[in-house]
This record gives structure tokens, C-alpha cells and sequence, in this order.
């Protein structure tokens, strides 16, 4: 990991580490799922923060999902109001 420093968190103040997250994105109608993703995560309320360049390595990966390293099934559910 980077010694990027991501600063305190905008929405609570709570300190800004770097960790390695999941992504889960809707994207073109698929759901991709991105692991070991470099992300600021605050310890207080767990909001996340992406550097520029690694949002951009992101939206790489989404565009060519053709070549994923594994597939998962995924279960969907429909929510019914009363």
C-alpha cells in the first residue's frame, strides 16, 4: 500500500486509513465486483475515499470485465410493499 495521506473524513472528522476494500459496482446493466481495491476508510463511520488514479484503474477494469479472474452467482430478490 501507498503513504498516501487521505486526511480526516469530510462527513465525521474520524481519521482516514488506507485499507484494500471490495468494490461492488452496477455497471452497463452487470454487477462487477473489484477486490483489493486501495481505498482511504475512515475509522469512525467507515466512509471511503478513491485517489483519482485508482478510480480510473476501476473503470479499466469495468470496461474490459470480459477478462474477470471468476465469476459468482448472484441472488436477486424483489421487495414487495405491503
Amino acid at each position: 500500500m501507498s503513504d498516501y495521506k487521505y486526511g480526516d473524513c469530510s462527513f465525521c472528522g474520524g481519521e482516514v486509513t488506507e485499507q484494500l476494500v471490495t468494490v461492488v459496482r452496477f455497471y452497463k446493466g452487470r454487477i462487477i465486483i473489484i477486490e483489493n481495491v486501495p481505498a482511504g476508510v475512515c475509522r469512525q463511520c467507515g466512509e471511503r475515499y478513491y485517489r483519482g488514479a485508482v478510480v480510473e484503474e476501476m473503470e479499466r477494469l469495468m470496461e474490459s470485465s470480459s477478462k474477470a479472474t471468476r465469476q459468482v452467482m448472484v441472488p436477486v430478490m424483489e421487495f414487495a410493499t405491503c
